[in-house]
């Protein structure tokens, strides 16, 4: 008999470990006490699992639904229960007679803190239990008082299904038989002091109701069957380093859209059909998605993430978004997603305040509140915080075949003091301001993934000077492959944004970038945050009247391809939108109709990408100061920059004309004697141009420039960049 005290924490839910109470207790030899919690039951009768034959009545030992009596059982598994319910009757497993099946070395290896496949175990997982089918529930909550799951299996009633408590670990069990794939669910957390919390989703839910819905859905294991073999094993074999990367960075929600209003999102499938198509056409090598972890507020694009582990359900299901990258495979096209470690949104039913402690975050706000974005910081110095969030880093490559990670806001996480006044944040335990902590789970990250992936890309957003951000942790770095240069992207923006006039003054925001283009492996990054918050688009931000506008932007571009570094073009700009980009609604693809202007620099974007790709010297000493050369850094009176790109054999020059004056005559040294073939001119008339040129290309003469030998005498066309590549004949 249990006592009246444990008889009210059964019925009111704050049990602190049900299964000593629940559930059958063997007594002596074939003699079991069975007890169960069946709210609003009638009646319970012990069946016979074989024969389905009556084998003992339980009594009702409290009017909310509480019922034991003494069994005489063969085995402790050999029963099922009975139910009345009125006239209903239903046969059920008794939930609390399954052991629990956490495997003691998972359990180890995730309080240590380095568990690489957190995912295979935490969380929901539909299994099979001593021959019954039904889902496993684990839940991380050390603090918690009671944990149960919450589902339209039992009403969202949080007294049916209780949690085992494994109180050294802080981890919570429960197998459900017959909850199966598809089945919606949280989890109902008791806090030690804040009573019954809002209802959490699953931190390691794979699969989530469509928001505003908030709820974690059960997924079957995967048997999704894959037919990227062929690149999957290319990229095993060959890195990036001297390959053409251009990314076309994609955001899934406004790319396009359907409905007479553009209020239909397309779906993973559509993106496979018209995305990879039209990225395939242009010439970019990668698609980078905006965060497609789940995300409960639109407006946040994703980089408030509450399932990490969950591809949004905006665009369909897990083995959808599964198809899809497939497809960018089988077409050629690599996949980067946004990944999202710094920072999580305060939601209810996220991670915020989990079990009723700061879990995930830290407890101190100095450490843990992030006061630009009203979010928390994760606490990364928790082992099993880190452990969260390193097995997600690996999940998205093993799970989706991805083939790179872009982390967002890397310097927030480096930063003890970032966007913090003095007294406002705490030094680390040498008194600096570094975050020791996150700086060796990035490691740690990359570390693992170059080890598993070693021709991943993980790149950096990283907006500071920070030393070796992409050098191997081995020599001190931090381990990325890449790193954005935001610097270069600060400096030519407001460059171009001067009057021709005045930019002879501001010449060097130019030429600046080469000072370190060759300390990191950089992507230049013309991305999201460019076109957006008052910022204007790409066009806009571009001086003069219409025909300037466009003629500045085409000769920007050829000098963004010309210039060291992988590239990266936010979608819209690749045929220059006018608006800013808004997340609610689709591209204005309508502008392709114009036959001038926007169709000529979706062109010129496409022609780069051909180029870029198809020529050595264009991409295959990126990162490295033997690929190029200036040839004039400082003719700031005509705002002319020149520089070669080299590689083996292969020489391009590359001429950026940064006034809308015609340049005849223009000469310049040159690397070697030989003719010059005028590859691609950004003001050709079918990019909208003035086409004006040098007749397919120029030979060189002994007259000498620029401290050279040889010297070409070319044609500088109005706002604009020429391309040529150097022939031995």
């Amino acid at each position: 008999m249990i006592s009246a005290a444990e008889l009210d924490s059964i019925v009111h839910a704050y049990h602190g470990n049900i299964f000593a109470v629940l559930g059958p207790h063997q007594m002596h030899s074939g003699h079991y006490a069975v007890r169960t919690f069946l709210p609003d039951a009638d009646s319970v009768m012990v069946i016979d699992r074989a024969t389905q034959a009556p084998i003992t009545e339980l009594n009702k030992i409290h009017p909310s639904g509480v019922f034991e009596a003494q069994v005489s059982l063969s085995s402790r598994d050999g029963y099922q229960f009975e139910v009345h319910y009125g006239h209903d009757t239903i046969i059920i497993e008794d939930i609390y007679r399954f052991p629990s099946v956490l495997n003691p070395t998972d359990v180890y290896l995730f309080g240590e803190g380095t568990h690489e496949k957190l995912y295979q175990w935490l969380g929901a997982h539909v299994r099979e239990v001593e021959g019954v089918q039904g889902t496993l529930f684990t839940v991380w909550a050390p603090n918690a008082k009671r944990v149960s799951v919450v589902g339209e299996f039992n009403f969202w009633d949080g007294r049916h299904h209780v949690m085992r408590h494994h109180a050294a670990s802080g981890l919570w069990e429960l197998f459900i038989p017959g909850v199966n794939d598809q089945a919606l669910y949280k989890y109902e957390i008791l806090s030690r002091s804040h009573g019954v919390l809002p209802l959490k989703a699953d931190p390691m839910g794979v699969s989530a109701q469509r928001p505003p819905e908030t709820a974690s859905r059960v997924i079957a294991p995967s048997n999704y069957a894959w037919k990227d073999e062929q690149w999957m094993s290319r990229k095993a074999e060959q890195g990036y380093r001297d390959e053409a990367v251009s990314i076309y960075e994609v955001h899934l929600g406004s790319w396009k859209r359907r409905g007479s209003n553009g209020e239909k999102f397309l779906t993973y499938i559509d993106f496979a059909d018209e995305l990879i198509p039209y990225v395939k056409s242009m010439g970019f090598t990668h698609i980078q998605l905006m965060p497609i972890s789940e995300f409960p507020f639109d407006g946040s694009w994703g980089y408030q993430p509450v399932g990490l582990y969950a591809p949004t359900s905006r665009f369909g299901t897990p083995d959808e978004f599964r198809a899809f990258i497939d497809r960018c495979h089988q077409n050629d096209i690599g996949i980067l997603i946004d990944w999202v470690p710094g920072h999580f949104p305060s939601d209810g039913h996220g991670l915020a305040f989990f079990d009723g402690s700061p879990l995930y975050e830290h407890a101190d706000p100095r450490q843990g509140f992030h006061p630009d974005w009203n979010t928390y910081i994760y606490n990364y110095g928790r082992c099993e915080v880190a452990n969260f969030l390193y097995s997600n880093a690996l999940y998205w490559f093993d799970e989706f075949h991805i083939d790179g990670l872009r982390v967002d806001a890397v310097a927030s996480m480096l930063y003890l003091d970032y966007s913090r006044e003095n007294g406002e944040w705490i030094p680390n335990a040498n008194g600096g301001r570094e975050n020791l902590d996150a700086i060796a789970l990035l490691k740690r990250v990359n570390q693992k993934v170059y080890e598993h992936y070693p021709n991943a890309l993980m790149i950096a957003e990283e907006s500071t000077a920070w030393p070796g951000v992409s050098h191997p942790v081995y020599a001190g770095g931090l381990g990325f492959g890449y790193k954005w240069n935001m610097g270069w992207m600060n400096d030519s923006l407001r460059y171009m944004a001067n009057d021709p006039i005045h930019r002879r003054y501001h010449h060097h925001d130019m030429t600046f970038s080469l000072l370190y283009a060759f300390n990191e492996n950089f992507i230049l990054p013309l991305s999201h945050d460019e076109v957006v918050h008052g910022k204007g688009s790409l066009l806009d931000k571009m001086p003069g009247d219409a025909w300037q506008k466009f003629a500045n932007l085409r000769a920007y571009y050829g000098f963004m391809w010309g210039h060291p570094g992988k590239k990266l073009l936010f979608m819209g700009c690749e045929f220059a939108q006018g608006k800013e980009w808004d997340h609610d609604h689709s591209l204005d693809w309508h502008l392709l109709d114009d036959n001038h202007w926007h169709p000529g620099v979706k062109q010129l974007v496409q022609d780069l990408n051909n180029l870029y790709r198809r020529v050595p010297a264009m991409h295959y000493d990126d990162c490295e100061a033997r690929g190029f050369e200036w040839l004039d850094a400082d003719d700031s009176g005509a705002s002319v920059f020149a520089f070669a790109r080299k590689a083996h054999n292969d020489i391009v020059v590359v001429v950026s004309n940064m006034t809308p004056v015609l340049r005849e005559g223009y000469c310049l040294g040159v690397p070697r004697a030989g003719f010059y073939q005028e590859l691609m001119n950004t003001d050709a008339k079918i990019y909208g141009g003035s086409d004006k040129g040098n007749a397919g290309g120029v030979q060189t003469n002994t007259i000498k420039a620029h401290g050279r030998e040889q010297s070409i005498c070319i044609t500088l066309p109005p706002l604009a960049t020429v391309f040529f590549e150097w022939q031995s004949k």
